[in-house]
């Protein structure tokens, strides 16, 4: 197991609530961290495929001619 040694800075609110937990559970501080940021990282919401929508336009676009694909989508002023 690789452990990782590090300096993090906590707000007075959550060092207390640390502090209180780790007393009730008669635990190390790193312990209570621990449990807690893997409990934190097993609640994230998995995060739903993206999938791109597409509405009918009523044209055939042949992309093979460029031109005139271009010509069909914005009219002939766009030449």
């Amino acid at each position: 197991m690789m452990s990782m040694r590090t300096t993090v800075v906590l707000d007075d609110d959550v060092a207390a609530a640390l502090d209180r937990i780790r007393r009730e559970r008669s635990a190390g501080l790193s312990e209570v961290i621990n449990d807690l940021i893997r409990a934190g990282l097993k609640a994230r919401p998995p995060r739903r495929p993206f999938r791109q929508r597409a509405e009918r336009i009523g044209i055939h676009v042949d992309v093979i001619d460029v031109a005139e694909a271009l010509e069909q989508l914005d009219g002939p002023a766009a030449r």
